[in-house]
């Protein structure tokens, strides 16, 4: 289970990697970077396949970011996010969020052995004040059910 304190610290990094943003525009990865831009987090999209986003500079992958980033939150397959992790710590990035959908026991063990801080199967916009009303409505549900961190 996700440890309360690793949220919380994640949530005060500024520059965070979107990995998972995509052309088409329902795809959760879109949605994450949009959010966190409007609460003011200065957020890099990455996709290979993607030159600009939102009107920022898409970049094909972690390495290509022109400055150091303090996170990265991955959106894509589970089979993927195992790269991604081993990227971000080539990278030298600490702190990872496997969106829900994302995670793989092979990514978080990854994680573990290598010092990283990491918050699998999560929803990122659960935690990310302000929240809107479904993602508070997503947190107070898994609240009842003792599913949020501790």
């Amino acid at each position: 289970m996700n440890s309360k304190k690793v949220v919380e610290e994640f949530l005060t990094q500024k520059k965070i990697a979107v990995v998972g943003v995509s052309r088409k525009k329902t795809k959760f990865g879109n949605a994450i970077y949009k959010e966190l831009k409007q609460k003011n987090y200065q957020v890099f999209p990455i996709n290979r396949h993607i030159n600009v986003f939102e009107g920022d500079t898409c970049y094909p992958d972690l390495h290509s970011i022109p400055e150091k980033v303090d996170a990265v939150i991955i959106n894509v397959p589970p089979a993927q996010a195992e790269k991604v992790v081993r990227e971000a710590k080539d990278a030298g990035i600490g702190k990872i969020w496997l969106q829900q959908g994302s995670q793989s026991e092979a990514a978080v063990k990854y994680c573990e052995e290598n010092g990283i801080d990491c918050v699998s199967n999560e929803c990122i916009l659960m935690f990310a004040q302000p929240s809107a009303f479904i993602h508070r409505a997503h947190k107070w549900i898994w609240g009842v059910l003792g599913k949020l961190p501790s």
